[in-house]
């Protein structure tokens, strides 16, 4: 089946009645809605979350008890990614289920969501539900040109110990304000307070973490944790003391390298700080978790309540010695994936097809009972768990637009199929990477100019175009603008 294109989707949305649903009909009154019993949703979205940070992923070093609630009561995805490892876009991603080149929400600087672009939030409130968003968006505007029953966010950075947040309810918003409270301690006690309220309807709540967002403040209650636990050093780690062989400029020249202090408080020291920082992050996002779970449950709607646990993108913890996100690596561009709700979702289910942050929106929009927009451009994963043997995707494309930026992560595009990964990155001078991840899971070793795998990389250059036409990929890359990273700081209130 032909899937739609760019210029389809723009089309559609300059019709009216078409796919798109103007944004004054997606405030009709409740009682209009369709009275079908729809469970609850809470959405808990970690920021640079790995698939592989969780006791049940096998991490013998965190504790997350309540993550593997989710995973063990629920369905895993071990093979999910995102496509495209920067904040911004992939949570622009998340909300609309269309790739960057779709939005033009390409970094993290000054993209946000044209407002023809319905996000799921507006499709399941048209549904007839009561949504809150709480926690850090970062796209432009921190989702405020968008109506919420209950609104405590922030578009970007955030200050740790002295966050500033605005508040909100039923579409109007309050002056910032600076709290004394560790920043996703705030968060979750405002969700509480909210779930904690008389719904006349079904909820659909957006929790959005800022832990472990660098630089990063440990909880208080957290700054001796992992003292004397030894952290292994990736396979890979020592790869630059090669200079990288067989590696690419783009590689090469990134920044994004632990202990290189190009952006100065940003960057860690060691291995080990990074590892054991990052790890305090998971496990202040599973403690927080745990409170909504039990919140949940003591009010008997646990297993009326869609859960589900993703991250935004992946992060480096020390592999080919980087940390961040950004390249194609595995670690960067792989995510956790659960879904918990009894009454669909089978406990101990676990698909290993190839899952998407695109397939989020669709994802969520079924869980309710909302029929699936045509224009969006992942799949809901409901199928996958009610049919294993579903038709399903065998290969994606990956981007990535920010530069010139701070860490100098050169754009690319890529396609990762179930073995294979091809990387081009488009600016002169053009470069390019192969990997043979079965044989290879370090990827350590590009097999890009090797005679021998010429036919593969052939192969997969013209896949990667075929998929750009498949998604409409008309995007004309421009080098990035850097603003000002600026993280707003006041005199703390205590409540």
């Amino acid at each position: 089946m032909r899937r739609p294109t760019r210029r389809d989707f723009l089309q559609a949305a300059g019709a009216t009645g078409a796919t798109l649903i103007a944004p004054q009909l997606l405030q009709v009154p409740r009682a209009q809605a369709a009275a079908a019993a729809r469970p609850n949703l809470v959405f808990f979205l970690g920021e640079g979350a790995r698939w592989d940070e969780s006791s049940l992923a096998g991490n013998k070093v965190l504790r997350t008890p309540h993550i593997d609630r989710i995973g063990r009561e629920g369905a895993v995805f071990p093979e999910a990614f995102c496509v495209n490892s920067l904040c911004l876009p992939s949570r622009a991603t998340i909300l609309s289920g269309l790739y960057s080149h779709t939005t033009g929400a390409v970094d993290n600087q000054h993209s946000k969501l044209p407002e023809r672009f319905p996000i799921v939030t507006d499709l399941i409130r048209a549904r007839g539900y009561e949504i809150a968003f709480i926690g850090k968006s970062h796209v432009q505007g921190a989702l405020m040109d968008r109506y919420w029953d209950y609104y405590f966010g922030f578009a970007g950075q955030a200050d740790y110990q002295c966050p500033v947040v605005v508040e909100g309810a039923n579409g109007k918003f309050g002056a910032p304000r600076s709290y004394h409270e560790y920043v996703d301690d705030l968060l979750t006690r405002k969700a509480l307070a909210w779930l904690s309220q008389k719904h006349h309807a079904p909820f659909c709540l957006f929790l959005w973490f800022y832990a472990p967002h660098a630089p990063f403040d440990r909880p208080l209650r957290m700054v001796n944790d992992f003292n004397g636990v030894p952290i292994p050093k990736p396979v890979s780690f020592d790869e630059y003391l090669t200079g990288y062989a067989g590696k690419p400029r783009g590689v090469i020249e990134a920044r994004n390298k632990i202990g290189t202090q190009f952006l100065q408080r940003d960057d860690p020291r060691s291995l080990e700080e990074l590892v054991k920082d990052h790890y305090c992050g998971i496990e202040s996002n599973d403690e927080n978790i745990g409170q909504v779970l039990r919140a949940l449950d003591s009010q008997g709607i646990l297993d009326n309540t869609a859960i589900v646990w993703s991250s935004d993108h992946g992060f480096f913890l020390g592999e080919h010695r980087f940390y961040d996100k950004r390249l194609m690596y595995e670690p960067s561009i792989r995510i956790p994936l659960m879904i918990r709700y009894p009454p669909r979702v089978a406990g101990g289910a676990s698909s290993n097809r190839m899952a998407l942050n695109l397939d989020l929106a669709p994802t969520l929009l079924d869980l309710v009972g909302a029929a699936l927009p045509a224009h969006l451009q992942g799949q809901s994963l409901m199928r996958l768990l009610a049919n294993p043997n579903v038709r399903w995707r065998t290969d994606w494309l990956y981007e990535y637009y920010e530069y010139p930026g701070n860490e100098e992560v050169r754009p690319c595009r890529g396609v990762r199929t179930e073995r294979y990964k091809y990387i081009h990155y488009f600016t002169e001078p053009q470069e390019f990477e192969l990997y043979d991840l079965k044989e290879d899971a370090e990827e350590l070793h590009n097999l890009h100019g090797d005679p021998s795998h010429a036919p593969l990389g052939r192969q997969l250059a013209a896949r990667l175009e075929e998929l750009r036409h498949e998604t409409g990929d008309q995007y004309a890359y421009q080098p990035t603008v850097l603003l000002k990273q600026e993280v707003t700081a006041g005199e703390c209130n205590d409540r």
